[in-house]
């Protein structure tokens, strides 16, 4: 009697289902079976001579077992190598360090990169008590920026969206920068639909709205206040995984607040953006020259300084902060490049240099 021998289990990791094939284990096994019921044979009768059908089946057997162990290296060789799918990578997650020190490195801003530590510190700790199933007491994480143009409250918003992704709160991390003409349209019922899919890019991210005021200030019957509405049960239904921060002048953003109780209730965090002092409007200005090599000699150095600090003196409500610095600079390139295209031969010094008259003569345009 033939010795029933134990399944090795051969081919188990290639699909031969696919194929439409049982996997080859559950016929090599049979074939050693059959080898074995030929051992214990005599060889008589109707089987005069099998010696020769068992030699070949050996054969078979060992060069089956060669090419299922070639298939099986093969396979995890692809495993290994095969790129994964889109659902298989994982973003990788913003560094909080290098965040936290690309906030720290924004000229001026001392009490908002308080706040904002502050702010990542409470999250932080909030994402801890959670992970430890400890209660989390309900707030809010929708933000209020308060300030005039240029005082970077843009690059602030885009710092929080990064941030609250590094430590969890966020699963994207990305800013939709949108202001009213992004959420508002022109005929009755297509305010929602525009919002709805501003919101939608925003999932996961920071929604940041510019000049948010603008969407209550025509009046109770404009369809800005359809945006609002829409807004509010955005906030609602993805409260874990959206945040809006919306900006614009300190009085303006008080009314649009008060304009709303769901606004009132949804937003208590203020942050407060100060007017930049002339020697921050210097120091941006400086930054802007060495970020695009250009090198200010000792007096347009001392020109600027005092240039900057008279425009920060003379600021009315229009005062535009860094996009007033931003101005300047491209001017200033602008007149250096008039200057020095003009030359021959002009070298490096030349290219990179920029003199005192450069500064004044854009100062004046």
């Amino acid at each position: 009697m033939a010795k029933k021998k134990k399944d090795k289990g051969y081919g188990m990791n290639i699909d031969f289902n696919a194929y439409g094939l049982r996997p080859a284990g559950t016929y090599l096994n049979g074939m050693s079976d059959i080898k074995d019921l030929l051992d214990d044979q005599p060889e008589r009768g109707c089987v005069e001579d099998m010696s020769g059908l068992k030699e070949s089946m050996d054969q078979a057997k060992k060069a089956a077992d060669q090419l299922l162990q070639e298939m099986e290296e093969q396979e995890r060789a692809l495993n290994r190598e095969a790129p994964k799918t889109q659902a298989e990578q994982s973003p990788e997650t913003p560094d909080l360090d290098e965040l936290l020190n690309e906030l720290d490195g924004l000229v001026g801003l001392d009490e908002i990169k308080k706040n904002v530590r502050s702010l990542i510190n409470l999250m932080k700790v909030r994402k801890l008590r959670q992970e430890l199933g400890l209660p989390i007491p309900a707030m809010s994480l929708h933000l209020v920026f308060m300030g005039n143009p240029g005082t970077g409250k843009t690059t602030v918003a885009r710092l929080i969206a990064q941030l609250y992704c590094a430590i969890g709160v966020l699963s994207k991390g990305q800013l939709v920068e949108v202001d009213r003409s992004g959420l508002v349209a022109g005929f009755v019922g297509q305010t929602a639909i525009k919002t709805d899919e501003v919101i939608e890019k925003a999932l996961g991210g920071v929604l940041f709205i510019d000049e948010a005021y603008s969407l209550v200030s025509e009046g109770e019957n404009d369809f800005g206040h359809e945006a609002v509405e829409t807004l509010l049960k955005a906030m609602e239904d993805h409260r874990d995984d959206l945040v809006v921060i919306v900006a614009g002048y300190d009085d303006l953003m008080e009314d649009f607040i008060s304009s709303n109780p769901g606004l009132e209730s949804r937003f208590n965090r203020y942050f407060h953006f100060q007017d930049y002092t002339g020697e921050q409007l210097y120091e941006i200005f400086s930054s802007m020259c060495g970020k695009n090599e250009y090198v200010l000699t000792v007096e347009a150095q001392g020109f600027a300084k005092d240039y900057f600090n008279r425009l920060f003196e003379e600021r009315d409500e229009n005062f535009g902060n860094a996009r007033e610095v931003r101005n300047v600079f491209e001017n200033v390139i602008s007149v250096h490049a008039d200057r020095v295209a003009g030359m021959e031969n002009a070298g490096r010094y030349e290219l990179v240099t920029v003199f005192r008259e450069d500064v004044e003569k854009a100062s004046k345009m």
